[in-house]
């Protein structure tokens, strides 16, 4: 998302703080002309690496279905995008790009329900012979910081097989809890040494990758 400030024009030999009040340089502490300069600094090259990054994930795209486009063509197919995902990989096996695309996942009321059909179960059964299924309940539906549950647990729950007719109906409300808000492709770059050797991910965080603009007024300079 870019951000975009009407900050007023700061004259020479004035900071301007929080509330916009213009204070000459003299009345300004020390350690927070220090603060501002290091802060400044740092922002300046976050800007630039932002900046970089938003258009090799543009390239890395644009060559993706560049390629997809010049093979279609070789089987006299139509190409209308890349949006189950593909895998590339070099010729000797050592390389790879992935494109997948990811459903954004929300739940709906429903796993209340569920996770009111699970506790029966759990009260139910023995806990002796069901103490590590109760640990993996818990931590499924805790709450973080940000009120979410831990997404993947959740839909982890679904894949364990428990012959109840309460535990069904427990999973079905967990399927119908989840809500698919929207997909959004993301791309993964893998190397190794040779074909026999585990791929290792080479880490750059592409999917929110953007280009804010500096907030007017800063020069940014360090």
């Amino acid at each position: 998302m870019t951000t975009e400030t009407t900050s007023p024009a700061v004259p020479a030999g004035y900071m301007m703080d929080a509330k916009g009040v213009m204070m000459p340089e003299q009345m300004v502490k020390p350690v927070r002309k220090l603060e501002d300069q290091a802060v400044r600094k740092i922002l300046s090259f976050a800007q630039e690496l932002s900046q970089q990054i938003a258009r090799f994930k543009g390239h890395c795209f644009d060559d993706v279905g560049a390629f997809m486009a010049l093979a279609a063509e070789q089987y006299g197919a139509t190409y209308g995008g890349v949006k189950g995902g593909v895998t590339l990989n070099t010729f000797d096996g050592t390389m790879q790009v992935q494109v997948k695309n990811c459903d954004r996942l929300s739940f709906g009321p429903e796993l209340h329900f569920a996770k009111s059909l699970i506790d029966e179960c759990l009260n139910r059964w023995s806990e002796g012979a069901r103490l590590e299924l109760k640990a993996i309940v818990d931590n499924a539906f805790r709450v973080d910081k940000e009120g979410q549950v831990n997404r993947d647990q959740i839909l982890g729950l679904r894949n364990i097989e428990i012959d109840d007719d309460g535990w069904r109906r427990a999973k079905e409300a967990l399927s119908d809890a989840i809500r698919v808000e929207g997909s959004k492709l993301h791309m993964y770059f893998r190397v190794r040494r040779s074909p026999t050797e585990r791929f290792q991910n080479i880490t750059i965080d592409l999917a929110s990758a953007e280009a804010p603009s500096a907030p007017q007024g800063s020069d940014g300079a360090a």
